[in-house]
C-alpha cells in the first residue's frame, strides 16, 4: 500500500474532483483513465502526452505494470517512476485501475463492494475518495501527538 503523505492525499482528492467534474473521463484512453487521470495530477503531464507514452508500450495499465522496469528507457516507465516516487506502488496502479484494492473497499458498506464497476465514472471518484481517506487514516495513525490532557497550566 502506498506511503501515505499530504501530497500524495491532496493530489488522489484533486484526481476525485477533476473526474467527477469532468466530461472527458475514458476508461478505454490511457490519458484519461483511472491511473491516467492521477498521473496527470502527479506529473503534470497531459492526457494526451501520457496515452502516447503509453502506446509505445504494449497492453494496458496492468499489463505495462507488470512489466514495469525503471531502467527501460520507456517514457511510459519513467512516467510510473515519477509516481511512485509520490510513496505509491505498481501495486496500488493497478488495484486504481479496477478499483480493487481490498483494504480500499474493506471502507465500503459491503453492497457496494459488489457493484463497483472500474470504468463507471461515479464509481472510481468514489473509490478515489475513499482510497484518501484511507491514506489519511493510515498517516494520523502514524502520527503521536502528544496527550495534552496531561499538561499543567504554567503559572
Amino acid at each position: 500500500m502506498a506511503l501515505p503523505s499530504i501530497l500524495l492525499i491532496n493530489a488522489i482528492r484533486k484526481t476525485a474532483d477533476k473526474i467527477e467534474g469532468s466530461k472527458s473521463y475514458m476508461w478505454g484512453h490511457m490519458g484519461s483513465c483511472n491511473c491516467g487521470n492521477l498521473a496527470q495530477e502527479l506529473t503534470q503531464r497531459t492526457k494526451e502526452e501520457i496515452h502516447d507514452y503509453a502506446m509505445m508500450g504494449r497492453g494496458d495499465w496492468s499489463e505495462q505494470l507488470e512489466e514495469y522496469c525503471p531502467t527501460s528507457g520507456l517514457p511510459l516507465n519513467l512516467l510510473i517512476a515519477d509516481m511512485l516516487n509520490f510513496g505509491l506502488t505498481t501495486s496500488d496502479l493497478q488495484h486504481l485501475e479496477w478499483l480493487s484494492d481490498p483494504k480500499v473497499k474493506a471502507f465500503m458498506p459491503v453492497e457496494k463492494r459488489e457493484v463497483l464497476k472500474h470504468n463507471v465514472k461515479a464509481d472510481v471518484v468514489y473509490y478515489l475518495k475513499l482510497w484518501a481517506d484511507y491514506l489519511e487514516a493510515q498517516l494520523l495513525e502514524k502520527v503521536n501527538l502528544p496527550d495534552f490532557t496531561q499538561v499543567r497550566e504554567i503559572a
